[in-house]
């Protein structure tokens, strides 16, 4: 696999987990954490055995649509990928919009991502993704607690 194509593949799954979340699929980031650790605000949830997935169903607030009324923007995603060893790193921003009938659209959070990936049978995955959430705004329609 060429670097560009890695690179791809990885910014790939970067956006692939904003559309889950957004899209309400708790499932499906369950599934691309499976082999990873999801470290934020709270202890490391391990992605093994659905903890991704539990996480988010106990932490984010689903509407009668079955989605968080949210759109993640993931951008300055910077990927650097040792191809030899398979693994990668990535830096990116995110910033998380929030509308309701009664909520206008907000950002509600703004921060950092910082992943890591490993090459497997030829497809990359997540090893880890940190979370660094710097400004807040009104969560209270997007999270529990």
């Amino acid at each position: 696999m060429s670097n560009l194509a890695s690179e791809t593949a990885i910014t790939h799954l970067i956006v692939r987990y904003a559309e889950l979340v957004d899209t309400g699929d708790f499932a499906g980031v369950g599934a691309l954490f499976e082999h990873a650790v999801f470290v934020g605000s709270g202890a490391p949830v391990e992605g093994r055995g659905g903890g991704v997935e539990r996480m988010l169903r106990d932490s984010v607030i689903r509407y009668d649509d079955g989605t968080p009324r949210t759109h993640h923007a993931t951008t300055n995603i910077a990927v650097e990928v040792d191809e030899e060893a398979g693994t990668a790193t990535a830096r990116s921003y995110v910033t998380v919009f929030q509308a309701l009938p009664d909520f206008p659209l907000q950002p509600v959070a703004a921060g950092r991502y910082h992943d890591r990936f490993a090459r497997h049978d030829g497809q990359w995955r997540f090893t880890e993704r940190r979370v660094h959430i710097h400004l807040v705004g009104n969560t209270t329609h997007h999270l529990r607690g």
